[in-house]
């Protein structure tokens, strides 16, 4: 087929690193036009699309999470400048808070993210701050990196007086989807944790029994009983932690956070871990990144992170392939591999 006769990806971001391969066969197929980054600013990028500067391309396709943003959210201002042959937004990343599926939804635009790729990156590093929370390890690791004997021996003497074995403590997790149940299976095989777990639906008796995972139908029941609650649910436009909710938790619980940083109100939890209400609290996204609130920084009891839980090498792979074999897929066969919002498109 004539280049200029087939389906044509408007690529925003990086050039192909990872997977030439994938590409090839995308190039092959399709008619690819990769802006410049001056054009993917959002003023220009929107007088681009009102000028029809890429004429009719049929995908949207950003292969990684640190370039293509430049432009925005894709918000009611955008996504209706998009032509009417654009079936499909593939992105990097686990979440899609900086897409409104609702309104692409409404353009018959299928909206697909890479959470897929990225679980068990996210899943390891969410361990990680399990066990950090419940071993006090933040306290161990600044004595360590102090240099500073006397803050080594106290570290060393009295540490292990606030530590405890994850093992039989409930860890109830907010919501149980990709990324939510790899955790509790990790969390479930190597601790021996009790996994509760708050969601829109429940999952199959089958998935249940394989975690040994107990449904809760209220987030106030889950937050009263968990010893760790766990976020790992996507921005739905409000917060899920507040202070509100953080008064329902068990008193000296632990808070871990790999979602998404707006979901919390960091200045109820810091009061939290301040009175006590909260022992510990495990952080690899913020409220204000890259600004991570100043009295978190100050705390002993808090392990942070800089919004690197999927930041394994294996992820940036994963993302990148798995958003070019979606346009690939929705492009061929009219089937996307991992939609968000298909449900919300009427046929």
């Amino acid at each position: 087929m004539p280049i200029e006769n087939r389906p044509t990806i408007l690529w925003i971001g990086d050039a192909v690193k990872h997977n030439p391969a994938v590409y090839k066969r995308l190039e092959s197929q399709f008619r690819i036009i990769r802006p410049e980054i001056e054009l993917r600013q959002r003023p220009a990028f929107l007088q681009a699309l009102r000028s029809r500067t890429w004429g009719e391309f049929d995908a949207v396709l950003r292969p990684f999470w640190v370039t293509g943003g430049e432009m925005g959210r894709w918000d009611t201002e955008l996504v209706p400048l998009l032509p009417k042959s654009c079936k499909i937004f593939a992105s990097a990343g686990a979440g899609y808070d900086w897409a409104d599926v609702d309104v692409l939804a409404e353009h018959g635009i299928v909206y697909c993210n890479g959470a897929q790729a990225s679980s068990e990156a996210v899943a390891d590093m969410a361990i990680f701050h399990i066990l950090s929370v419940f071993r006090n390890l933040t306290w161990s690791h600044l004595a360590a990196r102090s240099g500073d004997a006397e803050q080594w021996l106290d570290a060393h003497a009295n540490a292990t007086m606030t530590a405890h074995n994850p093992r039989d403590h409930i860890l109830g997790i907010i919501g149980l989807g990709n990324i939510g149940y790899t955790i509790a299976k990790k969390a479930f095989a190597a601790f021996g944790m009790k996994i509760h777990y708050f969601d829109v639906s429940q999952k199959s008796r089958q998935q249940e029994e394989a975690i040994n995972a107990t449904f809760v139908d209220s987030l106030e029941l889950l937050l009263g009983n968990a010893d760790c609650v766990l976020l790992a649910t996507p921005f739905g436009g409000k917060k899920v932690i507040d202070a509100e909710s953080l008064a329902m938790f068990k008193e000296g619980s632990r808070f871990v956070n790999i979602a998404r940083g707006t979901l919390v109100d960091e200045d109820a939890l810091v009061e939290a871990l301040k009175s006590g209400k909260l022992f510990a609290a495990g952080l690899d996204v913020y409220e204000n990144e890259p600004n991570v609130h100043s009295e978190l920084c100050e705390m002993r009891n808090v392990t942070l992170t800089c919004h690197n839980a999927g930041g394994a090498i294996e992820t940036n792979y994963g993302f990148e392939r798995l958003a070019m074999e979606n346009v690939e897929a929705m492009l061929l066969t009219g089937k996307a591999l991992t939609p968000v919002n298909a449900h919300l498109i009427n046929d």
